[in-house]
């Protein structure tokens, strides 16, 4: 079997009030070398489809954040996926690790804000997964 393997990290800075984005910076690991993802015209479509589930899973973590009182500073994030030979995603493990510059969230709090991230349009809109995982760490 055929596997396609996509890996996409980026690193963002945030501002008060709503964790707005005030630095973004997105790689994508090419031929085992990280590269800045520049997107244009020539972009392969499926990269832009990952892109668009790390982007939308984001959105979700960011103002959900921000809806339960947590003020980002900065994060990490990642995306992991393969697709099988016919293009369906068989793995996607997203993950951030987040920097607060206030709040002190209760686990309860992470669930929610995971859940809601899981309910991004774009993640909405996917087949079942069959090994999905969504992670946020606190530095």
């Amino acid at each position: 079997m055929n596997e396609r393997s996509f890996r996409l990290r980026q690193f963002c800075r945030y501002e008060d009030p709503d964790n707005s984005i005030t630095d973004l910076e997105v790689e994508v690991l090419a031929d085992g070398q990280w590269e800045t993802l520049d997107l244009n015209v020539h972009t392969p479509g499926f990269l832009l489809f990952v892109y668009t589930i790390l982007t939308c899973q984001h959105r979700y973590l960011r103002s959900n954040c921000a809806e339960k009182g947590l003020r980002m500073e900065s994060a990490g994030g990642s995306i992991d996926l393969l697709a099988d030979e016919d293009w369906c995603v068989r793995k996607m493990h997203i993950r951030f690790d987040i920097r607060l510059k206030s709040g002190a969230p209760a686990r309860d709090d992470l669930d929610y804000i995971v859940a809601r991230m899981e309910q991004c349009p774009v993640s909405k809109n996917l087949k079942p997964v069959p090994d999905a995982r969504t992670e946020i760490f606190l530095d």
